[in-house]
């Protein structure tokens, strides 16, 4: 809110809502006090209003730690819980990432609220405290130590239990074992009750949590995976238990046991378990790669000597001493020196740049050559690494869109699941052939097993979180799920000419006085008044005027006054005087008169240089020219993005000629010249209203909207804050061959989250016709149960497995 009109507007909006008695909004303390009526509306009815009005609530923001988490429904059935407490405006949960990101309103939830709806849920939750670079460096360590335990409990559980199975295999099938074949209905009994017992501790340790877990989910509504295996494996003890000590009970020679198929399934599923914890453990190698790039320690110089001490503790503006083959502890500049950096866990490139004074140095980089030392400016959570950990990690427990299709089915998956397995007990006890007690035991068994939807709740998060710490490795920072399955779909790509297609430093080449009576003095006076104008400018247009009057020694005066004016140039007070710096325009609208200027300014424009014409003092006074070279990789880059399939359009602020010239040299055919920072986003938004799925790369603030407005933004990482805060996707490396490796990412990734969700569905929806019994009416046959509890334990196996292989991309220019 900016004004009183704002503040009234949302007044007015919660005041004509229903279930809101009373509404006061104050624009001083930006805070509105609301009563309501709790059986119409609750918090988050209120903060939809005040979001329908275009306003938005501040909410606290915090990510935690989800434990019990199986498969998709679980991931429905916290999220429900989540969103249920009154006060919070959004949760998303991970089941790849085993966390949950939640945004509450401070006041009207506290965090003991969300432990307690979760808890109740059947499930934990607990803070993920430590967001700084150590705290996330030791979170991560607890997290593959927890993982890896876990994989170990698994893995001795899965022994035991297939220690025990055989024999109640063997028990259960004695007619296998020649010395067993020809007993006695009495002593084929005893079997059966030795393998009930040696069932027992499958049944209470190994699958011990399917039961305790099953249990809490079926209690909350909320069931899934362990209530399919409890039901489904505590259905085959309990008949078999009852088949043993009561067969009179049954139709005389129809009591048999399915001892055995409760023993296989649980150790199968455990196997299952446990070879997915193990294959998960490498999905987020990514992540701890780049934590392992932070030193441990620093040498710090304090009261002159050097003293070594945990990096936490290092300050901005202190000085560290770094010895060649030494990680660079924090992001600083060098100050005494030189030395070749190498920076290719930022940029992925391997050749290392060389550093001297007053180069920016990026922390967790390498020092190949020289010892030099550095100031420190950004330590702990502010530096560039803390950054790219903390964006991976955000990006890794995001949901792209097709993953929402998945949480709704998965949502009501396990409870249709129950009903099928319940009606088609019923049907084969009521038509099925005898022994029909034991028919429909099996089908039901077999139904609630081969069911569980596993592979479902990983087909998308595991390939979302290997592909996003990929394009880590290779210099590409993917904001979140969404950003990287629309990448694969764009089919146009905009392209912002300085700074992106060419190297955004460009250098003055001409200075043309209007009257040269002496020379170099004419030339330096209007390098001097122009520089004096630009000096409060961070365009690179501008600081390469400054650079210029450094090097040639000029003394520059401080502009008292600065207006940039966008896409025509700046205005600026110096020593009393108006200075203009820019288009004709610029010097029309100001009343001074250009034509003087004009035949240099064609000239210049029909070089490719960009001209910018001076005006002092209400008087022409000359014309200045930049030029600015594309960089060495642009074409090549360019002809990649055409061979994806991609059109290629530059978008600038330029002049058309000099923007046509540098189009040609890199092979751009379409060129939109003259075009203003709103105009870039108009024409963003033109294409797309044909239909037309939109890229926009850019590097400065002027692109923000077009980055905003496009269907996906990626900028280069040598750009402004501004420009990478807004992006989608930022490119650490400043090439454009990072807009295709993007693209040949993300075209990798939905085709494997693709084969993902087509295998995980195809398993789910043709399993339980087959479990069913669709197949016995023509060939006799039922699935065994210990077939399907096999075959679902390796589903999930199999989804992470195909997952892992998106760990061996590489785009097609380093293949």
């Amino acid at each position: 809110m900016t004004c009183a009109a704002c503040s009234s507007a949302v007044e007015r909006a919660l005041s004509r809502s229903e279930g809101i008695l009373d509404a006061h909004v104050s624009l001083a303390t930006g805070e509105a006090r609301v009563r309501i009526d709790p059986t119409q509306t609750g918090p988050e009815g209120v903060v939809d209003v005040i979001r329908r009005t275009g306003y938005d609530v501040e909410a606290q923001e915090a990510r935690f730690g989800v434990t019990g988490m199986t498969c998709a429904a679980c991931v429905s059935a916290v999220d429900r819980a989540l969103q249920r407490v009154p006060g919070v405006v959004s949760a998303e949960v991970g089941l790849a990432s085993e966390e949950a990101k939640v945004r509450w309103i401070p006041g009207v939830v506290e965090e003991d609220d969300l432990l307690q709806a979760v808890e109740a849920a059947g499930f934990g939750l607990h803070p993920l405290k430590g967001e700084g670079a150590g705290g996330s460096d030791d979170r991560e360590a607890r997290r593959a130590e927890d993982r890896e335990a876990e994989a170990r409990d698994l893995f001795r559980k899965f022994w035991v239990g297939a220690i025990l199975s055989i024999p109640v295999l063997l028990l259960g099938h004695h007619e296998w074992v020649p010395f067993l074949r020809g007993l006695d209905h009495g002593q084929v009994r005893l079997l059966w009750g030795l393998s009930g017992v040696l069932t027992l501790p499958i049944m209470v340790w190994v699958g011990g949590r399917f039961f305790t877990r099953g249990w809490k989910s079926a209690r909350k509504l909320a069931p899934n995976m362990d209530t399919l295996v409890a039901m489904g494996t505590g259905a085959a003890f309990l008949y078999s238990v009852v088949a043993v000590s009561a067969p009179g009970l049954f139709p005389e020679g129809t009591a048999h046991p399915f001892f055995e198929a409760a023993a296989v399934i649980i150790t199968l599923v455990v196997l299952g378990q446990a070879l997915e914890a193990r294959a998960r453990g490498t999905t987020s190698a990514a992540l701890r790669a780049l934590m392992d790039l932070r030193p441990r320690q620093a040498r710090v110089v304090r009261d002159g000597e050097e003293v070594e001490v945990p990096v936490e503790e290092v300050e901005v503006g202190e000085i560290l001493v770094v010895r060649p083959g030494e990680r660079i502890p924090v992001d600083g500049e060098v100050t005494r020196g030189a030395s070749a950096i190498d920076e290719s866990m930022v940029t992925g490139e391997s050749i290392p740049v060389e550093k001297g004074v007053g180069d920016p140095l990026t922390g967790g980089t390498i020092n190949r050559s020289g010892s030099f030392r550095m100031r420190a400016t950004r330590v702990g959570s502010d530096t560039v690494l803390a950054q790219i950990v903390a964006l991976v990690r955000e990006a890794q427990g995001s949901r792209p869109p097709i993953q929402r299709l998945v949480d709704k089915v998965s949502g009501v998956f396990v409870p249709v699941v129950v009903a099928i397995a319940v009606l088609t007990f019923i049907l084969w006890l009521l038509v099925g052939p005898e022994p029909s007690l034991n028919y429909a035991v099996v089908v039901a068994v077999s139904i609630l097993v081969i069911a569980c939807p596993c592979a479902l709740g990983l087909a998308t998060p595991i390939s979302v979180m290997i592909a996003v710490g990929k394009a880590a490795e290779h210099g590409i920072l993917i904001r979140n799920g969404e950003a990287l399955q629309k990448a694969r779909a764009l089919d146009v790509i905009l392209l912002d000419k300085t700074g992106t297609v060419t190297r955004g430093e460009p250098r003055i080449t001409d200075v043309v006085p209007l009257r040269d009576e002496d020379g170099d003095g004419a030339r330096h006076r209007l390098l001097q008044w122009a520089a004096a104008a630009e000096s409060g400018s961070e365009h690179p247009l501008g600081q390469a005027v400054v650079a210029a009057a450094r090097a040639a020694e000029l003394s520059i005066s401080s502009a008292e006054e600065f207006e940039g004016v966008a896409g025509k140039g700046v205005r600026a007070l110096v020593e009393g005087k108006a200075v203009l710096v820019g288009t004709p325009t610029l010097l029309a609208e100001a009343g001074v008169d250009p034509q003087p200027l004009q035949s240099q300014w064609d000239r210049l424009s029909r070089e490719g240089k960009t001209p910018a014409l001076v005006a002092v003092g209400g008087e022409a006074m000359g014309v200045l020219a930049w030029a600015d070279t594309e960089r060495e990789d642009s074409a090549a880059a360019v002809a990649r993005l055409r061979g994806l399939g991609l059109q290629v359009i530059m978008v600038t602020g330029d002049n058309e000629t000099t923007a046509r010239a540098v189009a040609e040299r890199v092979g751009i055919d379409e060129v939109r010249a003259g075009v203003l920072p709103d105009g870039k986003s108009e024409v963003v938004a033109a294409l797309q209203s044909q239909g037309r799925r939109v890229g926009m790369v850019g590097d400065g603030i002027n692109d923000a909207p077009a980055l905003a407005r496009a269907d996906v933004g990626l900028a280069m990482g040598g750009g402004t804050d501004v420009a990478m805060e807004t992006a989608d996707i930022t490119l650490m490396r400043s090439s454009l061959h990072g807009v295709a490796d993007a693209v040949e990412l993300s075209r990798a990734a939905v085709r494997n989250m693709k084969q993902n969700l087509v295998g995980a569905f195809f398993y789910n929806t043709a399993a339980i016709p087959v479990a069913a019994g669709a197949l016995y009416p023509f060939l006799g046959l039922l699935l065994n149960p210990m077939i399907a509890g096999a075959a679902m334990a390796f589903s999930s196996v199999t989804v992470v497995t195909n997952a892992n292989r998106l760990r061996r991309w590489h785009p097609s220019l380093r293949k």
